[in-house]
C-alpha cells in the first residue's frame, strides 16, 4: 500500500487539489503496477512561509506554484519503472492542473 503525501501552497480549489491527486495515482497505476482502488493521500496546503525551496536550484526555474510529492513504497520496483513514474507523473501533471514540469519535485 503506497502512501503519497503531496505539498502545495495555500489557496488551492478543492477541484486543483483533486485533480493533482487523479493525476499522481493515475501514473502510479501506469507505470509501478498500484492497483487502481490502492489510492491513499494526503494533500496539505502551506503557508507562505512554510513551503520553502530554491527557485533556481540545480538550474531549474520553480515558481510558486511548486509542489513536493512524497510516496512510500514498498521495495520492488526498478529504476526504470521510477523513471516511468516520474516522467508520466509530470506529463500528466502538466495536463491537469497545468503544473509545469520543473515545479514538480518527486
Amino acid at each position: 500500500m503506497p502512501l503519497v503525501q503531496i505539498s502545495l501552497r495555500e489557496g488551492k480549489s478543492a477541484a486543483y487539489r483533486r485533480a493533482i491527486g487523479d493525476s499522481v495515482h493515475r501514473a502510479m497505476v501506469e507505470t509501478i503496477n498500484v492497483p487502481a482502488l490502492d489510492r491513499f493521500q494526503v494533500i496539505t496546503e502551506h503557508s507562505p512561509d512554510c513551503l520553502i525551496y530554491d527557485p533556481t536550484y540545480l538550474g531549474i526555474q520553480r515558481t510558486d506554484e511548486v509542489i513536493f510529492v512524497q510516496i512510500t513504497l514498498n521495495a520492488g520496483r526498478s529504476t526504470e519503472q521510477k523513471r516511468a513514474l516520474y516522467s508520466r507523473m509530470t506529463e500528466l501533471l502538466s495536463k491537469s492542473p497545468g503544473v509545469r514540469p520543473q515545479d514538480v519535485l518527486i
